[in-house]
């Protein structure tokens, strides 16, 4: 049997090692920390329980085509429930949205707000459907090694019919005028790093996958699905090692032979990287071995970092959903905050999760558990003075809202931002989610997943193809391992 060394358990890492393993590989799974799941980690303190990366569960065929590819059922290793409202958006003057899981009804809450744009919402995911289904079967499984790949008369006309030259924002408000639905249809870009003048409008299909195939919950939290993929994988054969930190990838000939961690060294045929890309090469690799600069990665569009908040409350918190968007402040002034001149946000927008609202399971009874989220700019000077102060604006507006003190009620309470994603994932600037979803950084632009000098090296996770999110990374990782099927089948 050849062997697979897999660094990182992310999803991409996961998904990765168990295709490899399915198909014949002895494959060997390193984690440097504790636990798996790489940002999809837990955190449990005095009976509560919090996901402490993605909270957000969209796109679920993906989640299933994983396990039925291995003859399984998703059902066999957790359950799912879709919610309904899926989340809620708060604006300004105590306005709000709550989307609704049924589609008329969605549309009935647009025509509310602007006359006819139920209609236009209709056409709108219409196109935003179409884009879904095109991009899924043309686009999202290409490994874009090279421009040529997209080559493909059909895939060159189809360019142009998928918007990829032009901008979310253009195509949301050729539609829209109201600016509560116009902020509905532009947040999810937000889950890409990326802005909605900045995001092709190829994008679109995140309204589909959102409006349309709606927002679910893996009942017992986001950490359920990675203990169902670790599962499978172990279940294939993948020696899955915590506590195994790679400090070097070594090479003799153009191609990697072995691994070196804390606790000695691993020889293999084939290497898969799930660890941040450029800790990877710029830190990891020898010199002579890396293919991109210092000054490639330091131009890079990165996705925002985060300050989050792990809170729980020893009583239960009224008006609340299981997701909150808090956009009642201005989008564009945080936005400029993030990528045009990076500073913390003078009056930030954030988001809230609640999943105490969904599943008893996550806090003793009677009790809840928040999460609350500032997107930030990556590499801003993180100090625990400008953590509490950030705090304290996010619950003044949520006290406001729920109208009721909740920080007297607080028994749990954990602050997470850069330092603690450079320290845990190497993250590149302590970003969040990978690079931004920009046109100049899609597809064959991106970081390549095979590396160009050592033949038997892929690259997986949010930094590569396909894309930030946790669907794109387990997509990304079943690319990597297909890869490696092939290499091992032209010898």
């Amino acid at each position: 049997m050849k062997k697979v060394v897999v660094i990182g358990s992310g999803f991409a890492g996961l998904s990765s090692a168990a295709y490899l393993a399915k198909n014949g590989f002895d494959v060997t799974l390193l984690e440097k920390n504790d636990q798996v799941g790489g940002r999809a980690s837990i955190w449990q303190k005095d009976g509560f329980t919090f996901d402490m990366g993605p909270s957000w569960y969209w796109m679920p065929e993906v989640f299933e085509n994983h396990f039925k590819y291995f003859g399984k059922n998703l059902s066999d290793y957790y359950q799912l429930q879709r919610l309904d409202p899926g989340y809620r958006i708060n604006y300004k003057n105590n306005e709000s949205i709550d989307v609704p899981a049924s589609l008329e009804a969605l549309k009935a809450e647009f025509e509310k707000r602007e006359k006819g744009s139920a209609v236009q919402l209709g056409a709108f995911l219409k196109d935003a459907e179409y884009k879904y289904h095109t991009a899924m079967a043309d686009y999202v499984n290409r490994i874009s090694d090279s421009f040529t790949e997209f080559l493909e008369p059909k895939l060159i006309v189809k360019a142009f019919q998928l918007s990829l030259f032009s901008s979310l924002r253009k195509a949301v408000r050729k539609r829209f005028k109201n600016p509560q639905l116009v902020s509905l249809l532009e947040f999810p870009v937000l889950f890409l790093g990326s802005t909605p003048d900045k995001t092709p409008a190829l994008y679109s299909m995140m309204n589909y996958a959102d409006l349309v195939k709606g927002t679910w919950y893996p009942m017992g939290g986001m950490h359920s699905i990675v203990k169902g993929f670790a599962k499978l994988a172990e279940e294939q054969g993948v020696k899955i090692l915590l506590n195994h930190e790679v400090t070097s990838i070594n090479s003799s000939n153009s191609k990697v032979v072995s691994v070196s961690t804390n606790k000695g060294d691993f020889e293999t045929d084939y290497l898969v990287s799930g660890a941040d890309y450029r800790f990877t090469e710029q830190v990891l690799l020898q010199e002579k071995d890396r293919v991109y600069s210092h000054d490639y990665w330091e131009k890079r569009t990165m996705s925002p970092s985060s300050l989050l908040y792990y809170i729980g409350v020893n009583k239960q918190v009224p008006n609340l959903l299981h997701h909150t968007l808090f956009f009642d402040e201005d989008f564009e002034d945080h936005a400029k905050e993030i990528y045009d001149n990076p500073a913390w946000p003078k009056r930030p927008l954030f988001y809230m999760s609640a999943s105490s609202k969904t599943d008893p399971t996550v806090a003793p009874e009677g009790c809840e558990n928040l999460v609350l989220l500032i997107p930030l700019a990556p590499g801003l000077k993180d100090s625990e003075e400008e953590r509490e102060k950030y705090f304290n604006i996010m619950m003044d507006r949520l006290e406001a809202r729920v109208g009721m003190p909740i920080r007297e009620h607080i028994v749990v309470k954990r602050s997470y931002a850069m330092n603690d994603f450079e320290k845990d994932y190497h993250s590149f600037k302590g970003n969040a989610y990978g690079l931004a979803n920009t046109l100049m950084q899609t597809a064959f632009l991106k970081p390549k997943m095979k590396h160009s000098k050592l033949k038997n090296m892929l690259y997986t996770g949010q930094l590569t193809v396909p894309g930030p999110g946790v669907p794109p990374a387990i997509i990304s990782g079943q690319m990597a391992a297909n890869e490696i099927l092939r290499l091992s089948k032209k010898k």
